[in-house]
């Protein structure tokens, strides 16, 4: 159960964004926010060239995850993908995310990413 807590006190509720996503769609203006309830993790995510996107997925070890996505951009495509994510810390305390990832459908290849918490 502590990875649990551990991830909840990390993600829930908290916004993210793109620090790096070069082979990915995801960029500037594309806000992440992370729930989290026991194992399970969900999000959403909207801005720059996605209209709408969601993410469910789970908890698979003190700071590790794995999610499935699917999104509709701005120009009507339909996407789905699968990503491995660490959650980390930077420099000045703010929680970092960094993604392996894949698409599923819609899309060839991957790559990886990293996204860096909003705080206001």
């Amino acid at each position: 159960m502590d990875n649990f807590s551990d991830m909840y006190e990390r993600l829930h509720n908290r916004r993210f964004t793109v620090a790096s996503n070069s082979q990915g769609l995801s960029g500037d203006g594309t806000i992440f926010r992370y729930f989290v309830d026991g194992e399970a993790i969900t999000s959403t995510y909207q801005g720059g060239r996605i209209r709408v996107g969601n993410q469910v997925g789970r908890v698979t070890g003190t700071d590790t995850f794995e999610l499935l996505f699917q999104c509709v951009t701005t120009e009507g495509e339909l996407l789905a993908g699968w990503s491995r994510g660490e959650v980390s810390q930077n420099s000045s305390g703010r929680t970092t995310l960094h993604f392996v990832w894949g698409w599923l459908s819609g899309a060839e290849g991957g790559g990886e990413s990293s996204y860096v918490e909003l705080v206001d």
